[in-house]
């Protein structure tokens, strides 16, 4: 496998472009309700980290795809869950719940581990394995406490 990944490049962009967007209409941003200091961190070292894998690839560490077959695998799963990562910013553009919190942080975390383990990527594996359990744990701990603030207020 080669230590550039173009396809996985593509991955990023896209899993990029709603966030950018989102963060631009709305200047508030991402708001982190529920203060975990060390999830948070390891969080964004697991995203940081699953970007800058999905697209350079460190050597004897990638050992490239595991069946033949695999690349077509990685690529229609890939754009399969960018799909639905989109699709569900469109369904939930206004919407603060649960189920968006879910589905945005559960899709991309899916993509991340299946990106890794079909390219045989053991620090994308891993990485992606911390960014999956810190990053849907602060969705999921977020929408429940903007939900029980909205609630209060109402």
């Amino acid at each position: 496998m080669e230590w550039f990944n173009f396809i996985g490049l593509v991955f990023v962009i896209i899993l990029l472009v709603p966030n950018i967007v989102f963060a631009v209409t709305h200047k508030e941003g991402f708001e982190n309700g529920w203060k975990n200091k060390t999830v948070e961190l390891f969080e964004q070292i697991g995203r940081f980290g699953c970007f800058i894998l999905m697209v350079f690839s460190v050597p004897k560490l990638t050992l490239g795809f595991w069946f033949e077959g695999a690349k077509t695998a990685y690529v229609v799963a890939g754009f399969v869950l960018l799909f639905v990562y989109c699709l569900g910013w469109v369904i939930f553009w206004k919407e603060s719940s649960v189920k968006k919190a879910l589905l945005l942080s559960v899709t991309p975390s899916l993509l991340f581990l299946e990106s890794g383990i079909l390219t045989l990527n053991i620090p994308l594996i891993v990485l992606s394995a911390v960014f999956s359990v810190c990053h849907i744990t602060l969705s999921y701990n977020n929408a429940k406490f903007e939900s029980k603030q909205k609630s209060q207020t109402d």
